[in-house]
């Protein structure tokens, strides 16, 4: 299936190194210091399982821009299945895996998400 460029800038000038290499398939607009800014604002400090489950999020909307709930968590679910899967996510993420990498990954967060680690005081 062909990739088609997903912005101006990427049309204009196909091939072009992005800023954050680490990162394919990231919005144009995100950063991992914006990302480490919201984090810092979910009382969450960034590990690689996090950098990985960011990974993970901007990937499936690559191909799709708002992918279902469903795809998203069975894709982190997968991803870190040697780990616990998606209970070693709760874990990391405070509550709210798929709705948090979302938003620390700069897409929306798909229907039906929820932060449940919001108004948590553990």
């Amino acid at each position: 299936m062909p990739r088609y460029p997903r912005s101006m800038q990427a049309f204009v000038h196909p091939g072009a190194v992005r800023e954050t290499p680490e990162f394919p398939d990231a919005p144009e607009e995100w950063s991992p210091e914006a990302a480490r800014d919201m984090a810092a604002k979910m009382g969450i400090e960034l590990g690689e399982d996090h950098w990985e489950a960011i990974r993970v999020v901007q990937g499936a909307y690559r191909d799709e821009p708002q992918p279902p709930l469903r795809r998203i968590h069975d894709a982190l679910d997968g991803r870190f299945a040697d780990r616990g899967g998606i209970r070693h996510l709760y874990a990391i993420f405070g509550g709210g895996p798929v709705y948090r990498a979302c938003v620390l990954a700069g897409v929306r967060p798909p229907a039906g998400a929820v932060d449940e680690g919001f108004g948590s005081v553990a």
